[in-house]
C-alpha cells in the first residue's frame, strides 16, 4: 500500500528538476520585462500626444526630458518592485523541497 503512496516524478523527467528552478524565474523575468517595456512605451506615446499642451508649461526640451524620465521610471519601478521579488519567490519555491508543507505544492511541482 505504501508503494502507491509515493510522490510521482515530474512529467518532464529527472533532467528537468535541476533546470526548472532557473527556467521559470528566467521566463517570468523575460515575460514581465516585455510587458513593462510596453508600459514604458505607452507612457512615451502619451507624452508625444500631449506634447503641445505640456510644452507651453515646461518647453519642448522639458517635455522630452520628462518623457524619457517617466518612461524609464515606469519600467524600473515595475521591474524592481514586481519582477525581482516574484522571480525570487518562484526560485525559492522550486529550490526548496517542500516550502509550504501542503499536498497542493507537491502536486504542482510534479506537473511543472
Amino acid at each position: 500500500m505504501e508503494e502507491y503512496n509515493k510522490q510521482q516524478r515530474s512529467i518532464w523527467g529527472k533532467w528537468w528538476v535541476p533546470i526548472r528552478k532557473w527556467f521559470y524565474p528566467a521566463w517570468l523575468l523575460y515575460e514581465t520585462s516585455i510587458r513593462f517595456y510596453d508600459y514604458g512605451q505607452s507612457v512615451h506615446h502619451y507624452f508625444i500626444g500631449q506634447q503641445d499642451a505640456i510644452a507651453s508649461y515646461i518647453g519642448k526640451i522639458g517635455v522630452q526630458v520628462l518623457d524619457v524620465f517617466c518612461s524609464v521610471a515606469t519600467f524600473a519601478i515595475c521591474t524592481i518592485f514586481l519582477t525581482v521579488p516574484a522571480c525570487f519567490v518562484l526560485y525559492k519555491f522550486f529550490k526548496t523541497e517542500n516550502l509550504t508543507g501542503t499536498p497542493f505544492e507537491e502536486k504542482m511541482k510534479t506537473i511543472f
